[in-house]
């Protein structure tokens, strides 16, 4: 089973980052070759689980199974960006601009639940953001300046979301593409 804990987004922030991204995706036309994530598969990754044996994830969401200690927040999604920051990009994302120090809250406090039971954090700090596309290839040609400025110039405010709870999901792989499934909800004090 393939799993990742993160946080769902409401309707509206779904659909203004999905209308964002089918901007930018009009903009940088054929220069750079995509897989732009559809509006119902938006969310924030928080911790990328990847993939556990059945038996395995019944002890992970007894592990998560009970309330952050962070308060619930809003968040405000805005600001187009990408990784690497330089170079040919890989994710193109949209921004938290703010709410990001309490989602880094709850990433620190998953790590507390998680490393003990062998769940290993990534090498690099957390950086909260919203992947819209992940780049297959970036035209060299146009030059991957001019494709961040194309970025930087397009209107990128998604708007704010209220976050009550963590979500743990599911990701179900098929030649379509990824789906996501909620299997629990931990909510937030």
């Amino acid at each position: 089973m393939r799993l990742f804990i993160g946080v769902e987004l409401n309707d509206q922030v779904r659909e203004a980052a999905a209308q964002i991204a089918e901007s930018l995706k009009r903009e940088l036309g054929q220069r750079v070759d995509a897989r732009w994530i559809p509006a119902a598969n938006l969310h924030i990754t928080l911790w990328f689980i990847g993939e556990i044996e059945d038996h395995r994830s019944e002890d992970l969401l007894r592990i998560l199974n009970r309330p952050f200690g962070e308060p619930a927040f809003d968040i405000d999604v805005s600001g187009l960006g990408m990784f690497p920051p330089s170079g040919a990009p890989r994710v193109i994302w949209l921004g938290v601009r703010s709410g990001g120090d309490c989602l880094a809250r709850v990433h620190s406090e998953l790590a507390a639940r998680l490393v003990p039971f062998g769940f290993e954090p990534e090498r690099r700090p957390y950086s909260a953001h919203l992947t819209i596309a992940r780049v297959k290839d970036a035209s060299r040609a146009i030059g991957y300046r001019a494709i961040r400025e194309t970025a930087r110039t397009t209107p990128s405010a998604a708007g704010r979301c209220h976050v009550t709870s963590i979500t743990v999901f599911r990701s179900h792989l098929s030649p379509k593409g990824p789906s996501y499934e909620a299997l629990l909800r931990i909510p937030l004090q």
